[in-house]
């Protein structure tokens, strides 16, 4: 009933925010939303925002067409295409092919199903463009996600890890931000496991919930506050009939938006009052800024529910992984069998979502890597999407992430 009422509303809503959008269209094209009348520009910075304020369930473009390789002293353009070369009903392997680049590491980054969809990691993929051959995982949203085509749990999630890496082939890097970080180094040890001949040569797990015992967030507190069956009563919703999933199980987006929101609802309504200001005062640049960054927060993906119920009691109940009974299709995960594989953990010192030592517990847990191929980084002054955008991102951590990966990168 909740998301049938969700979808209600965002249908009545949906006519007054296009002529709002319209009007602010018509404003900025008249040049009266430019002009000196205030009143004009307030109407016309009133009708952007109201166009504004609505949730999305597209994944949007990565608009990444170029990047900038080579030494600093000889940059160059080169052009960048987005590739699908291996796709389920629930994700696909998507690769940004760079035109006329010479042989660089291969590396596999793993994406957060947590709502939001692959195009959060934009700014990730642009800088590992710079000096690698990159792929991503880019999850579906459940809701267009048919019944037919089955479950999707934790299981099947660490499934479509060691899929994509061995498609990519031998000689590949892993890596995996927040949420992945359990999935990703779960397939790593399978892979070890079974002595597969594409295990990964590098595992770089930045920002996960490894062992959320340690140093407990308000996001791990609010998940063992509650018991597993309250989370499947009052969390999981099924999609409405007009959808591809029909009926189909999930946690929407909509709802871990509103929780996300709620944690810091002051700071967005403050950055649409600065909306408002900027478009109201011709700031551009300043208006696109926050305008850009909420497209992409507002644009929500649904989860199944069979992944994200299992999520909260395997991980942040349980702490299978941390305790050592983790299993994948009744088999354990030991991540003591990873030999081969190097590697690199990042945690930010002001992330409130994976607090310190929630990812660097898995050093511990891969015990047999020689420490020669093992490193910590913990990155000074960032919180969580600090660790993987933005200037200490690009600055200090990528350049450890790219000699960790080019040190190991040889037969």
């Amino acid at each position: 009933m909740l998301y049938a009422a969700y979808q209600s509303h965002a249908d009545t809503w949906l006519p007054l925010q296009t002529l709002a959008g319209m009007t602010a269209g018509a404003l900025s094209g008249s040049g009266l939303g430019r002009g000196q009348a205030v009143p004009w520009r307030a109407w016309s910075a009133a009708s952007e925002v109201i166009a504004r304020l609505r949730l999305t369930h597209a994944r949007p473009a990565f608009g990444i067409d170029t990047v900038t390789v080579g030494a600093p002293h000889a940059p160059r353009e080169v052009a960048v295409r987005e590739e699908v070369v291996d796709a389920t009903p629930f994700g696909s392997l998507l690769h940004f092919r760079r035109d006329g680049m010479a042989e660089q590491p291969r590396v596999l980054l793993v994406a957060p199903m947590s709502g939001h969809f692959a195009t959060l990691l934009r700014e990730t993929v642009r800088t590992l463009l710079q000096d690698h051959d990159v792929y991503l995982t880019d999850w579906a949203n459940a809701r267009q996600v048919p019944l037919a085509a089955g479950r999707f749990g934790l299981d099947e999630y660490v499934e479509h890890v060691m899929r994509f890496v061995a498609h990519i082939g031998p000689g590949a890097h892993l890596m995996a931000i927040c949420q992945p970080c359990v999935p990703a180094l779960a397939a790593a040890a399978l892979m070890a496991q079974d002595a597969h001949p594409a295990q990964p040569r590098t595992l770089s797990l930045l920002a996960g919930p490894v062992d959320c015992r340690i140093n407990p967030t308000t996001v791990n507190e609010l998940a063992t506050s509650k018991p597993y069956d309250w989370f499947e009563r009052h969390m999981i919703h099924r999609v409405p009939w007009r959808h591809r999933g029909a009926g189909r199980r999930v946690y929407p987006g909509f709802l871990q938006l509103t929780a996300f929101m709620s944690m810091n609802l002051q700071r967005h309504l403050d950055a649409f009052a600065q909306l408002f200001r900027h478009l109201r005062d011709g700031e551009d640049d300043a208006a696109q800024a926050i305008a850009a960054f909420y497209e992409e927060y507002f644009a929500v993906a649904d989860l199944p529910a069979e992944f994200y119920l299992e999520t909260i009691r395997r991980v942040f109940q349980d702490y299978d992984l941390a305790r050592g009974t983790l299993t994948w299709r009744g088999n354990a995960v030991d991540p003591s069998a990873i030999r081969r594989t190097a590697i690199f953990t990042v945690e930010g010192e002001r992330d409130d979502i994976c607090s310190i030592g929630q990812t660097v517990a898995a050093q511990d847990l891969c015990s047999r890597v020689r420490p020669s191929m093992r490193q910590h980084h913990m990155q000074a002054g960032v919180g969580h999407y600090g660790v993987f955008s933005g200037r200490r991102w690009r600055g200090e951590i990528y350049p450890r992430l790219r000699d960790m990966i080019n040190c190991h990168d040889g037969p």
